[in-house]
Parts: C-alpha cells; structure tokens; sequence
C-alpha cells in the first residue's frame, strides 16, 4: 500500500487529551436555577481522570457498560468524555422512556454501573429492582441515602467516590472502531433498539459538526446544548465542542421556557441546539415577556420538521433557524439546511425550510414501491435510505428480522419519504407510517402541519390519518390554539383553502390542550390515533 502517513487513532482519549490541553479555558456552564457553576475543560480532564480511576474500584476493566440517568451538565460531560476514554462504554438511558422500556435497555445492554442525578433519583428508585445486571448505583449531586436497593446493589455519593482519586489516568489505546457510546431510540413500535457508536464514527461525526456547511461550531461560540444527553448523543455538540474548544452552557433541569429565557440573558449564547417544541415554547415567552436575544445568531432544529413560521418568527428577532435532520442511528447528523451563497431571500428561504444537504460523510438514495432507485429532481417521491461512516449497520444484539427490515445491502432505511433536489437537498414530506392515503393520493401530514401552524392563533397542530369508507383515509387535524387566542374549525379550513389542493383540506378537526409528545420531543401520533380510536376525542366535521 503506497501511503506515507502515520496512522493516528481516533478516540475519545485523545479528543479529550486535546480538548483539556489546548482549550484548557474554555467554560462548561451548568445553571442552578438562579446563577450558574462554572469548570473549565482542564477541570473537565481532571475529573474525568478521577472518575475513571473511581469506575476502575468498582470494577469497570473493559468494554463493560456505564449507564447514566442525568440532566445537561458538567457531571455528565465529564462522564461523556472518560467512560469511552477509558475503554468502557457509555450508555446515555432516556429519563423519559417508559418504565418499563428503561428496564428493558438497561437489561438490554447490561448496564453494570448507572450514574444519576440526585433530582432523577425518585424516577430511577421504582425501577432499581428490576435490574438484572447493574451492581453500583452512584448518586451526582445528591444523597445516597435517599436510594433504597436490593441486595446485590451498592449506592454511592458521586463526590465520596472521587474524593483522593488522582487527577491523572493512563488512558488505554483503545481500538478506534470500537464501541464508545451506546444509545437506544425512543420505542415508538416495540422494544427500542440499541445503536453502539464507534470512537471513530464519533471523531468523524464531531468533525463534520464543526463544518461550516453543518452547524458550523467554532472556539469562540458558546453553545447553549438544550437537546437532551441522553438524545441521541445531544446531537454531538458536547464532543465537538471538545474538539474545537468552543464553551458549553447546560441547563440541567431547567428546560421551561421562563427559565431558558433567564439563561440566554444570562450567559449569552451564540448558537443552540433544540427540537422544534422548545423553540415554540420560547418564543411564546419572548411574546409574553420580550428581551433581547443577542448575540445568540443561530438556532440548530432537528428531531422533527421545523413549522417554517417558526422560522420566520425568530428571523424577526435576529435569530435564525437551521433545519437538520437525522436520527439516533446516523449519529444523528443527517442534513442540514444551509443555503447556496449568492441567491436572493426568497429563493435562500426555499432552501431553508427543507432538510437539508447531504454532508461528504453521508450517502442517500430514495427508493421507490417496487425497490428501484429514484433520480434526484426534487418530483419522485421515495424512502430515503442512507450509508457513512457515523451511519448504524446493524442494531445492538437485536432480533434478526428487526435487522433485515431495517438495514439491508449496506443502507439504512430511514422511514421517512421525500424527494431530493438536483443539488442535493433533502425535501421529506413524512414518515413512511404517517403518509395519508386517500383515494389513492397521498397527503403529507406534515405539509399539512406546518401550514396550519402558520394561522397566528394556532400553538401546535398534528394531522393523523382517519379511516374513511369512500375515501380510505382522511386527515384528522389536532389543534392546539395560543393562549387567549380563538378559533374555529371552519376558520382554520377556510385560512389552508389557497394553501393546498382542494381535495386534501381536511374535514375532521379536533381541539386539544396539548399534542401528545414521544419521550424526545416529537409529536406522538400513534397516542393520538389510539385517542381517536377509543373515542378520546372531540372531533368536528365541517366543509
């Protein structure tokens, strides 16, 4: 092989070795509520040597499992970076799964070691006992006593625990396509499925997230990370932001809307990360409560489609929205939604609004009804399906047939549907199992969504489809209005009239108090058909 070039290893010891080192200043931010504490990424390298000394006492030699059950902040970054370091593998575990579906990803990837923190402790305690294979429990921020276990289980205070542990650790070399992190996705059909990250998949991942082309993440950014640790992977900002020195603020438990505001004032981000339903919550309370947002000049939204009226709502208060997509099996970086230079602002806003491009690290293709590849001319409507190097192969120790339905010749089917444009934009119109199908026509929910969320009395707004007998199916609109705001369903019918076709303006609206949402964040339709179904709904026919 003709190659004159050395062959660095790619792991997280070393991201976190560069990232302590030559961006040793560089703040971790965690708000308490009324002010913040504040570490510093050689801090961060100090306590992560201590924590991995600690984890070593207890047993963790190899790639064993290392749970953690926290909120966003210095705690947890720190175990982001040495339990991998280390040679072991973090398990971020979803605080807001089922309990029975926590059990069973803890049982799953047999976790031996769970971090959590003290406010998650009541969560956590009810399920303790059905762990199978978890021998410490260690408490961050917290007391230990207030955790009753069974036997075989011992508690321990996070701040006991590393108390007299060294500031230095000899970090393995570990081999870079192994495991660093595991994550699981939310469950939304069966059991969730395990996704296993490579230290390398992670490295490249985290390089593309600096990319100007994709978040763009750069030293003097301060980063407010709202989308959740234990998400798949908070999106890569924590490791990128270690790579290119750029400061982390964390929120901890702080996520409502009144309190996000205080810490923008606060600490004064340039960019975040965040699903579309924090970002609806925010600007609610910057309505109610107008404050200067600057200099936060981004705003990165992904986890489900961004109504594009909360684009141009943020545009007004010099804020703009970046459209990404992805999922916790392609790291999640996917696309993201970056203008070409030199376009006008309507034709640039086009482009905004879809999901994005397509990285050099990700391959796509769409795929038709009878298996044939489809051209990108932003018409032909297919499943997109996608390969690279931070895309999954393969579930963690799942079932053959979860496999084979869900990988296959190397691809990854995603499950959504859409077109891509010539240039490599992705345009996706639903997912596949939300399609509506009426009288042989398909309706994009999503479509429908955002043009009904762009009516200024409307809060949210989910479209499912309904059985139909004439028709098969049609789509059944639930609404969620503006706090003091009214309206109606033949209002809101008459406002899509000159915005869809005639024949896709739904006949069936509902009202609600709020969308039913998955454990991160989107909208969980199949709870709003199982509420259709039994009759939970308040349903009105008009047109």
């Amino acid at each position: 092989m003709l190659s004159t070039m050395q062959d660095g290893n790619l792991s997280i010891a070393n991201l976190l070795r560069h990232g302590s080192r030559v961006h040793a200043a560089s703040e971790v931010v965690t708000w308490t509520g009324t002010g913040s504490r504040r570490s510093t990424y050689a801090e961060v390298g100090r306590e992560a040597a201590r924590l991995a000394n600690a984890l070593r006492g207890l047993g963790i030699t190899g790639d064993q499992r290392v749970g953690t059950f926290m909120w966003n902040n210095n705690e947890h970054l720190v175990a982001y970076m040495a339990i991998p370091a280390m040679g072991a593998v973090l398990h971020t575990l979803n605080i807001r799964l089922f309990p029975e579906q926590l059990t069973y990803i803890v049982n799953h990837a047999e976790d031996k070691v769970i971090l959590v923190d003290g406010t998650l402790v009541p969560l956590l305690a009810k399920q303790v006992p059905t762990f199978e294979t978890v021998e410490h429990i260690v408490v961050v921020n917290g007391d230990p006593a207030t955790l009753e276990v069974p036997d075989g289980i011992t508690v321990h205070a996070y701040a006991d625990l590393l108390a007299g542990q060294p500031d230095t650790f000899d970090w393995p070399d570990v081999d870079e396509r192994s495991a660093a992190a595991m994550c699981y996705t939310s469950g939304t059909t069966g059991n969730p499925k395990g996704v296993a990250y490579s230290h390398r998949s992670i490295w490249l991942h985290s390089m593309q997230v600096c990319s100007t082309e994709s978040m763009g993440l750069r030293q003097s950014d301060r980063a407010l990370v709202i989308v959740p640790q234990f998400h798949a992977m908070s999106w890569g900002l924590p490791y990128a932001a270690m790579m290119v020195g750029a400061s982390m603020i964390m929120p901890d438990r702080f996520l409502q809307p009144e309190p996000l505001a205080k810490i923008i004032a606060a600490e004064k981000p340039t960019m975040a990360g965040a699903v579309p339903t924090i970002w609806q919550g925010l600007l609610a309370q910057l309505n109610a409560a107008p404050q200067d947002l600057a200099p936060l000049r981004e705003a990165v939204v992904g986890g489900s489609a961004c109504p594009p009226a909360l684009m141009d709502a943020f545009d007004k208060l010099g804020v703009t929205i970046i459209h990404a997509w992805g999922m916790t099996e392609t790291s999640p970086l996917g696309s993201v939604s970056r203008a070409p230079g030199g376009l006008d602002e309507e034709t640039a806003h086009g482009y905004r609004v879809l999901q994005g491009r397509f990285p050099a690290g990700v391959r796509a293709r769409l795929v038709g009804d009878d298996g044939e590849e489809l051209p990108w001319d932003n018409e032909a409507v297919g499943e997109l399906e996608v390969a690279g190097p931070w895309v999954a192969a393969s579930y963690y120790n799942a079932d053959p047939q979860d496999n084979a339905e869900k990988f296959h010749d190397g691809w990854l089917r995603t499950g959504d549907v859409g077109a891509i444009t010539p240039d490599g934009f992705l345009r996706l119109t639903d997912r596949a199992k939300d399609v509506i199908k009426s009288g042989g026509e398909w309706i994009s929910s999503v479509d429908l969504e955002n043009e009904v969320m762009a009516h200024p009395a409307v809060a949210e707004a989910a479209v499912i489809g309904v059985p139909d007998e004439k028709w098969d199916e049609r789509p059944l609109v639930a609404v969620v209005l503006k706090e003091g705001q009214t309206a109606s369903a033949d209002e809101l019918r008459g406002f899509l009239a000159d915005k869809v076709a005639k024949w896709q303006l739904p006949e069936h609206w509902t009202f609600i108090t709020e969308v039913p949402k998955t454990s991160v964040g989107k909208f969980d339709k199949k709870r709003l058909r199982a509420q259709y179904a039994d009759g939970g709904l308040d349903v009105s026919h008009v047109g």
